[in-house]
């Protein structure tokens, strides 16, 4: 009886392995296939981002970059809606019924005064006044070829979902995810995913910094500096003690937290005492409570720089906010697994010169010295940490990680040890080492996107991982309740 037992047993464990070697199989060829359809893209998607590149439209105002995007997603077959949460350059296209439902996030806004040419030399870009030194152009193409990939699976019935390509404007000032949450958009996802420019390729598992976006307006009197200035009340004389004010705060802050402002409004000519004088602060902590701690110091310093200066703060406007992101290992590690079967981008030899120009232009003599004899762009992966990368910058994906888990990674796109915002970055992401980049990201996007549609237990692993990293800690905002994203920026 024993012996028969043991046959039995035996059956099943080599059924449940043969079973599984075929799912396995079943999952590869899948990914190979969404790979392969990624990879015949290339042309269109090279082509779509020298075209945003080139565009280099500053947040809420990408109106060319955000109708090329959604133009090719219409011809793709996506249903597109335009214009949502009142951002007319905000977006959402969708394909399929399916139960599980996978959002991307696309962005594509450039950044005021890093205008730059496809050269390996600082050279501003002609008629141009802004640049992709964030890599955006990029950004939201790779997440453009993921979609369309995944689609036409679903399409050809060979996965069964729901893809949704999120366009998010004015993600460097924060605004454009936060809005579109306040509309309710991204909740229903089940799964959300992003990438982002970098000059290293990993998983994005990582902390970010919670900031608030506020401007503070000061009124005062105009009057003539030379012939009666007693008469005036100087609305730039508030700033400037406001700012000195925060300046001193800056010893009594936690070593997280980050203060930065510029001056937006502060008279036309020397000769007449400003009315009218406006300060943008960033204020950002590894926290979102320390930031509401900051906000109000901040705020009691500019009503005590009124009264110094006896002007009126005229008006505290709050563009925006956003929270630390929720992290959380396991979605990290689906994508740490695919992008290592991916691979980094494959460099040529005049991608690497490229690099190696922008380093040699770009850092000091003694940072240059130090990388000279490592690849001048990334060649591997970055093993996954066991703990999460410390906070050192913010955005507003982590508002939705509070609502939905949400993953991404980034892709090596411009060369080493070159710091994101300059125009070595600018002048990498319009050639072939960002399209080199994206469709690498497209991949491991696409790739993590397969196992959750097609492994259910994989996707209840991810939400039940990411419930207890987010906890039960309430979701507060500094926002008035009815506010809308505010139709301009700079």
């Amino acid at each position: 009886m024993r012996f028969y037992k043991t046959i039995f047993t035996s059956i099943i464990l080599l059924i449940s392995t043969l079973t599984g070697v075929a799912y396995s199989n079943q999952i590869n060829t899948l990914k190979q296939s969404v790979w392969n359809k990624i990879d015949n893209k290339t042309e269109l998607l090279e082509n779509v981002n020298k075209k945003i590149w080139s565009f280099a439209e500053i947040g809420l105002e990408e109106t060319e970059s955000s109708n090329l995007l959604a133009d090719v997603l219409t011809k793709n077959g996506f249903s597109v809606k335009k214009g949502i949460a009142n951002m007319p350059t905000a977006f959402m296209a969708r394909y399929g019924k399916g139960k599980t439902k996978i959002g991307i996030l696309a962005e594509y806004d450039a950044l005021p005064g890093v205008s730059q040419s496809h050269n390996p030399f600082e050279e501003p870009g002609p008629n141009k006044k802004a640049g992709h030194a964030c890599g955006h152009s990029v950004f939201g193409v790779g997440s453009l070829a993921a979609a369309i990939a995944i689609k036409e699976l679903i399409e050809e019935k060979k996965i069964d979902g729901t893809i949704t390509l999120y366009g998010t404007p004015a993600e460097e000032t924060g605004i454009g995810k936060v809005y579109m949450l306040k509309d309710n958009y991204f909740k229903d996802e089940d799964v959300i995913f992003s990438w982002h420019p970098f000059d290293q390729t990993a998983v994005s598992y990582n902390e970010t910094k919670a900031l608030v976006n506020v401007k503070f307006v000061f009124k005062g009197t105009a009057a003539h500096s030379s012939v009666s200035p007693w008469r005036g009340k100087s609305a730039l004389d508030a700033v400037e003690l406001m700012t000195n004010g925060v300046n001193f705060m800056r010893e009594h802050i936690k070593p997280d937290a980050r203060i930065h402002y510029i001056i937006t409004k502060g008279g036309d000519q020397p000769n007449v005492v400003p009315p009218e004088a406006e300060v943008w602060f960033y204020i950002r902590a590894n926290k979102f409570s320390d930031v509401e701690d900051y906000f109000i110091w901040v705020k009691d310093i500019a009503e005590a720089a009124a009264k110094m200066s006896r002007t009126r703060l005229d008006d505290i406007i709050i563009q925006s906010e956003v929270h630390e992101k929720i992290s959380f290992r396991y979605l990290s590690e689906l994508m740490q697994e695919n992008l290592e079967t991916i691979g980094p981008p494959n460099w040529s030899e005049e991608e690497l010169e490229f690099a190696r120009v922008t380093q040699k232009n770009f850092l000091s003599k003694e940072t240059y010295l130090e990388i000279k004899d490592l690849p001048a762009l990334y060649n591997k992966i970055n093993p996954l940490k066991q703990d999460p990368y410390p906070a050192t910058a913010s955005t507003d994906i982590a508002d939705i990680s509070w609502f939905v888990p949400t993953g991404g990674v980034g892709i090596a796109s411009y060369g080493y040890n070159i710091p994101i915002h300059s125009w070595p970055v600018v002048a990498a992401t319009g050639t072939t080492i960002g399209t080199k980049a994206l469709i690498v990201a497209a991949k491991a996007i696409a790739a993590t996107s397969i196992d959750l549609y097609e492994n259910e237990k994989m996707l209840e692993k991810v939400k039940s991982n990411w419930k207890e990293s987010r906890g039960d800690a309430p979701f507060k905002t500094l926002i008035p309740k009815k506010q809308m994203a505010p139709e301009k920026i700079n």
